[in-house]
């Protein structure tokens, strides 16, 4: 049953179920997408942060490439929001 209200003519009118129902969407994303979303960004900030070290007058040393590999391996193969939620992030060198 309808429980939401519109203006019609200048006068609060209740809604019809099929009118409230076009109201009730389907969300963007789910919650496992919306974690991944959020993982992503936080991982995409730490890799920013380290990106001068590939710039041509570096080196990367070996703890350096690797955690920025890791970095970008976070991601791979998580497919539940447990699994996300446990993500740890590698320690910066």
């Amino acid at each position: 049953m309808a429980t939401k209200y519109k203006m019609e003519d200048g006068k609060r009118v209740l809604m019809t179920d099929a009118e409230e129902a076009e109201l009730n969407v389907a969300p963007l994303h789910t919650e496992l997408e919306y974690l991944l979303i959020q993982l992503r960004k936080k991982r995409n900030k730490l890799l920013e942060k380290t990106d001068w070290w590939g710039t041509s007058d570096n080196t990367m040393t070996a703890e350096q490439t690797q955690y920025r590999q890791e970095l970008r391996d976070i991601t791979n193969g998580l497919t539940t929001v447990e699994e996300v939620n446990a993500v740890e992030f590698p320690t910066k060198p």
